[in-house]
């Protein structure tokens, strides 16, 4: 499986030509991120009862995006049917008729074409299908909008691969922070060491301090500013991200508590570090972790 976005675009057109109508359609779906899977449509109200196998296709091709679903249906038939509702049409003429009589001169004479044209009088039946042709239709609609999902994956496979380029780079970035401060770290007991004879030196002004006093002094603080366990889990999160990023597979959820643990590392490496070198390299890390979020809050 590829790694996909949770962003993408795609659309999807088709018609269907029966003896007495033709219909054609355009399927639009529009993905952003979300935590879950979550359609929403806007269908012509005749078709509204697709909605929910528009999700179980929706479902089989993702795992993760809000999706906004649209479908536009123009209809062509040849056996439109016209009603006419008698029974309101009755009772308006019979209204006119009765308001003319009584007001001869100051009304017009009662028209067909004006009591026609009433709303409700007139119905022109464009929708009503068969059974059987129901059933054809929604099988070509759910087959073109299972076309369109097949489109936004690839779109959204697209645009995966684009971050995922960019998430490398960024680990890379984290990698290399991560070894510099182990370095740096490597050289802290002695420079803690040194750090502390100059500070006793000067404040015992010149008294001599025994070796194993000094020495015991030293081992307090490096404990206190040890960060080895930190880098470690730092290292082992870094490789835990590559084996993500190889797996080529769905990754937002993982990545991002990933990034989390990562944040988490790097801001009690900063709190203990007693060298303002891993404190600034802690500080520009925590800035790339953050990036790296921001990328994984898009894919899915």
């Amino acid at each position: 499986m590829q790694i996909s976005s949770m962003t993408g675009f795609a659309r999807q057109s088709g018609s269907l030509e029966q003896g007495n109508f033709s219909l054609s359609w355009v399927w639009e779906i529009k993905s952003v991120n979300g935590k879950s899977l979550d359609l929403k449509t806007r269908l012509p109200s005749w078709l509204d009862e697709i909605s929910l196998n528009l999700r179980n296709i929706a479902a089989a091709y993702f795992e993760r995006g809000n999706m906004n679903v649209s479908l536009e249906v123009t209809l062509e038939r040849s056996d439109t049917e016209v009603n006419i509702n008698r029974e309101l049409l009755e009772r308006l003429t019979g209204a006119a008729v009765d308001l003319y009589r009584a007001h001869p001169d100051d009304l017009a004479r009662p028209s067909a074409s004006e009591l026609l044209g009433v709303n409700g009088v007139i119905e022109v039946v464009k929708n009503r299908f068969g059974e059987e042709e129901l059933e054809l239709i929604r099988q070509r609609l759910s087959a073109g909008f299972e076309e369109c999902c097949v489109r936004l994956q690839f779109d959204r496979r697209q645009e995966g691969a684009k971050i995922k380029s960019v998430l490398e780079q960024q680990v890379d970035r984290i990698e290399a922070l991560v070894k510099d401060i182990a370095r740096k770290a490597a050289l802290q007991p002695a420079a803690l060491k040194q750090k502390l004879t100059a500070q006793l030196a000067e404040l015992l002004e010149g008294n001599p301090i025994s070796e194993e006093r000094l020495a015991q002094e030293a081992v307090l603080l490096v404990n206190r500013a040890d960060i080895r366990e930190e880098i470690d889990r730092l290292t082992a999160h870094v490789k835990t991200a590559r084996q993500l990023l190889e797996a080529g597979q769905t990754l937002g959820r993982r990545f991002d508590f990933l990034c989390q643990e990562l944040n988490r590392e790097t801001n009690t490496t900063c709190s203990k570090a007693a060298d303002i070198e891993i404190i600034n390299r802690g500080m520009e890390l925590k800035a790339v972790i953050e990036q790296l979020r921001e990328q994984v809050q898009n894919m899915e």
